[in-house]
């Protein structure tokens, strides 16, 4: 007799650890050419799985993207929904990504932030950070400047804090 078991990855990636395989670390990186080239010709072009796909949806609805952010940032119908897809596709409450993982743990399940920084779990990350060293810092001026910061972030969706480093500041212990 052969008895067979399937799990989906909301299960499979439960705990630390799947028989043994350690859970992927960071956020997922960018490998959309389209959404990167569209999205992050005004700025960088934030990890899907640092959103749930309810925000991801609500921030890429046609009539929103008329005034995004007091931008106009209006797609081709086509492209539209080809990064549609792809945002909501590998947004953090579908990712197996750690830090995706601890974003989507750290939401009300009604909570749809159209923010990266209206998310608890980034929020709290960065609160013992002085705000000098953010908001008062030229270089950096908000937490929506991941990069500027975050050292490994843009190539390979590594948050850590030891990957750390604030301009005219120096290692973030």
């Amino acid at each position: 007799m052969v008895c067979v078991v399937f799990f989906s990855s909301q299960t499979a990636f439960a705990s630390d650890s799947f028989f043994g395989i350690p859970r992927l670390n960071g956020v997922e990186p960018v490998f959309n050419s389209n959404y990167q080239s569209s999205c992050g010709e005004c700025h960088f072009a934030y990890f899907p799985g640092l959103l749930p796909g309810r925000s991801w949806q609500k921030l890429m609805q046609a009539k929103a993207l008329e005034n995004h952010f007091g931008e106009d940032a209006e797609l081709e119908e086509p492209d539209r929904l080809e990064i549609l897809n792809f945002l909501t596709g590998h947004a953090a409450d579908n990712s197996p990504y750690q830090r995706s993982i601890k974003i989507i743990r750290s939401l009300k399940a009604d909570s749809t932030p159209l923010r990266i920084t209206q998310v608890p779990y980034i929020h709290r990350k960065h609160s013992e950070i002085p705000v000098r060293l953010i908001k008062g810092n030229k270089k950096v001026r908000s937490l929506s400047n991941c990069t500027k910061c975050h050292t490994q972030a843009k190539e390979k969706g590594i948050f850590d804090d030891d990957t750390v480093f604030i301009p005219g500041h120096g290692a973030w212990d």
